[in-house]
Formats: C-alpha cells, structure tokens, sequence
C-alpha cells in the first residue's frame, strides 16, 4: 500500500469513526430530551450547565468555512483576521452580562418571539424569522455546507454533491428528532475534536518550519518564484504580525475594524438565534453566563490553531 492510499484509509477510518461516535451522542441525547414541549424541543428543557453551553457556542462559531477561510486569510496576509476571534471574546461578555438577563427576564424561547414582548405585534416576528432564514441559508449554511463537501471531496474523493447531502441529511436527522439536546451534545463533541486536532496540527506545523521564531523569519521571505507583474500578490505583507493595523495604508485599517466591525458583532454574538439559544438552554442566568466565559477562553484560539497553521 502506497503512502497516499494509507493517508486516504486512515482518514476515511477516522471520519467514519467520528459519525459512529457523533450518531451515539445524538441518540442518547434523543431518548433524554423532552421533544414534546416547546422548551423541551428548542431549549433542551433548560437543563443545561455551562459546560455543554460553552462548548456549543464555540463549536457553532466555528466551521468548516473557519478551518479553511482562516488559514487561507492567514497565509496570503498575516494575523490580522485573528481580530474578529478576539473581538468575540469581548463581546460574549456583552452577551452574558447585558443581553442574557433581559432575554432570560421575558421567558422568551426564540429571539422573534422576544421582538413580539418588547414591540408588540405579528409582523415584526415574522419578518425577522424571515430574514433571519434567508440570511442564513445564502450567507453562512450555504458556505458551511460547500467548504466543509469540499473538505470530504479533497480528503475521501467522494462526490461534492453527495457529501453535501450527507452532511445535510445527519445534520436533518439529529435536528428533527433530538431538538436542542442533540444538537447541543454532539457540538460538545466536535468541540472536542475540533480543539484536539487543531492544536495538532499547529505543533506540527509550526515544528516543520523549525519553531516559531523561524515561522516568523521564513514566513516574510516566503515569495513566489512566479510573481504577477504590477501587483504585490502573493508577495508576503511587512505588518503580516500586526493585528490592528495602520488607520491609512492598511489592508484593515484598525478604526474600520473597531467601529464597523464591532456592531456587526454585536448583532451576532447578543441578538443572533443561533448563538442566544444555546444560552437560553442553560439551568439558570449564572450557568448560561458561566458558558459565555468557557467559550470567550476558546476563542482566543483560533488564532493558533487556525491562523498560524495557515502562515505556516
């Protein structure tokens, strides 16, 4: 057996290993739960501590579109996009400590719903169910579901169009029949796997390069032989370990960031249905702000464990 066919025969056993082990969580967490009430359904009962509740917010942050999209903004511009994990970890905090006592005070189960309590009325609930459907599936689902098909195509040569409907029909399967309790273990799961492999990958990445002060020496001399004329594409950045960069000649100038970006956050981390519902599955206030802070910890990591892999 050549080295590529044993590659491909251990990554194969490892996925398949990784569904055995996500479908066994998601069938105990089925027989748990209690589907047949609202808050059973949506908010796994309220029942739940700050572990699961942190690990979920970590793992439904972070993607097949993250392992991806920050390596590769790693690797063509530095640490710069490391920002936005940073950011998060503020922000959660506005979640916890501002949002959450509000949301948890109106005994509200879906975030059109408390629009409903606070504005009174049908229509707003609606439009924002809506929108908020349409958004996900054209901006994120659909991004999540292409990188990570393209991740099993790559690695199992599988069919794109097959792997999306894979990923698609476990994701149906345990959603319909376990509500949030399902969902919510099996991201403890992957949060697990997520971690654990990803910081693999660093240290082996960073010691292939000889360790990280020469990460940082090899990775500005690293220029393509082939270089596109009049451009500086592919040409390594001089602030590429600059976070917040130059308010003027930056590729992210850091005002822009602070003052632009952050709203956007704010809406996606306190007002978005898929993060505040996780939080709201919590047993109470202090469990739910407990969970705020586990993740805030584990988001300062994707810098490491995505980022510099990338640079790498």
């Amino acid at each position: 057996m050549t080295f590529d066919n044993l590659f491909l025969h251990t990554l194969l056993e490892i996925f398949i290993s990784m569904l055995l082990a996500l479908k066994v969580v998601a069938i105990e967490s089925i027989w748990k739960t209690k589907r047949g009430t609202v808050s059973g359904y949506f908010l796994a009962g309220r029942s739940l501590t700050w572990i699961p509740v942190g690990a979920s917010l970590f793992a439904s942050n972070i993607g097949s579109e993250h392992f991806i999209g920050l390596a590769g903004s790693g690797a063509a511009a530095g640490i710069a996009v490391g920002a936005f994990e940073f950011n998060a970890l503020f922000l959660l905090q506005l979640l916890g400590w501002v949002f959450l006592p509000v949301y948890i005070a109106s005994k509200v189960s879906t975030l059109p719903e408390y629009m409903t309590k606070r504005f009174g009325g049908q229509r707003i609930r609606i439009y924002l169910a809506i929108i908020s459907m349409v958004l996900y599936i054209f901006t994120k689902i659909s991004v999540d579901m292409y990188s990570g098909a393209l991740f099993i195509q790559q690695a199992l040569n599988w069919s794109i169009y097959g792997s999306i409907a894979l990923l698609l029909g476990l994701t149906a399967l345990v959603t319909s029949l376990g509500g949030l309790t399902a969902v919510i273990y099996t991201d403890t799961l992957q949060f697990l796997i997520m971690i654990s492999g990803s910081l693999y990958v660093t240290f082996k990445a960073v010691e292939a390069v000889g360790g990280w002060n020469e990460l940082q020496r090899k990775y500005i001399e690293a220029i393509p032989s082939d270089i596109i004329q009049n451009t500086t594409c592919g040409i390594p950045r001089k602030d590429a370990w600059v976070m917040l960069r130059d308010p003027v000649n930056s590729d992210l100038p850091w005002p822009g960031f602070i003052l632009g970006q952050t709203p956007a956050s704010i809406w996606y981390w306190c007002a978005d249905q898929m993060i505040v519902q996780r939080t709201l599955a919590a047993k109470s206030l202090s469990h739910a702000q407990g969970g705020t802070l586990f993740a805030s910890w584990f988001k300062i990591l994707p810098i490491f464990m995505l980022i510099i892999p990338g640079m790498a």
